[in-house]
C-alpha cells in the first residue's frame, strides 16, 4: 500500500508529503518547504527510511525545510540517496528560491544532486512515478505522477480551483496552461491531485470547476 502523509508547513502553507511504500518502509520527501526538525521527527515516529527528496521547484517556501531535515536525519550519508531538481531551476536554487525578496531568513542547504529530466522514472518501494517537466510556474517546475495509484504531485501547476503564481521568476501564464493541458487534463478523471498548497482535489473536478480551465 501507498501511503501519503501531508504536513503544512512554513510561512506560506505549503504542502510537504511523505510517501512510502508500507511494504518496504521505503519512502521520499516531497518538497519539503520548512521545520525541518519538525519532519526528521515525524519521518522518526512512523518509521520510514528516506531514500530521496523530490523537489517540484525552487521557491523558497518549497526546500526552506531541507537543510534542517537532511542534518536531522543524516541523509546525505545514505548510500544512493539523492535530492532531486530540474536543471532549469538550478539558478533560482542558487539565490535561495527568491528568500531575500520577501524578507524571509533561510539556511543554506547541499546542492541537489540529481537533475530531473522530462519522463524519469522514479521508485518508491514498488511504485513507480514519472517525471514531468511542466514550466509556467518556474522555468524547471516538475509534476510527478503514479499511473498505477491515479497520484499526481502537481507542486505549484495547478490547485483545487486555482493555478500556480506566474509573476515570480521564470513565469509565463501561457506556458503554465500549455503544461496544464499537456500533462494534467489527459488523466482520468478520478486521478487524485495533491498540490504544493491548499486541499487535494481530482483531474475530473478541475476539468468541470477551475475558472482558469476552459
Amino acid at each position: 500500500m501507498l501511503e501519503i502523509e501531508k504536513i503544512v508547513l512554513g510561512p506560506v502553507a505549503t504542502n510537504t508529503y511523505i510517501v512510502g511504500d508500507q511494504e518496504s518502509k521505503q519512502a521520499v520527501v516531497i518538497d519539503p518547504a520548512w521545520d525541518g526538525a519538525v519532519l526528521a521527527e515525524k519521518i522518526r515516529q512512523l518509521g520510514w527510511g528516506i531514500q530521496s527528496v523530490w523537489l517540484t521547484h525552487a521557491h523558497f517556501d518549497h526546500f526552506g525545510g531541507l537543510a534542517d531535515l537532511l542534518t536531522g536525519l543524516e541523509l546525505s550519508e545514505h548510500e544512493g540517496f539523492f535530492v532531486g531538481l530540474h536543471p532549469k531551476d538550478m539558478n533560482l536554487w542558487r539565490i535561495k528560491g527568491g528568500a531575500i525578496m520577501f524578507g524571509v531568513p533561510m539556511k543554506s542547504a547541499p546542492k541537489p544532486t540529481h537533475e530531473f529530466r522530462e519522463g524519469d522514472l522514479l521508485s518508491v518501494g514498488k511504485y513507480e512515478f514519472q517525471v514531468h517537466h511542466t514550466p509556467g510556474h518556474s522555468s524547471g517546475h516538475v509534476i510527478f505522477h503514479c499511473e498505477s495509484e491515479g497520484i499526481l504531485f502537481s507542486g505549484d501547476l495547478i490547485f483545487k480551483q486555482g493555478i500556480g503564481r506566474t509573476d515570480l521568476l521564470g513565469g509565463s501564464f501561457s506556458t503554465l496552461m500549455e503544461s496544464i493541458q499537456k500533462y494534467v487534463l489527459p488523466l482520468p478523471d478520478e486521478t487524485r491531485i495533491y498540490s504544493g498548497h491548499g486541499p487535494e482535489t481530482t483531474v475530473g473536478e478541475e476539468r468541470r470547476l477551475n475558472p482558469f480551465i476552459k
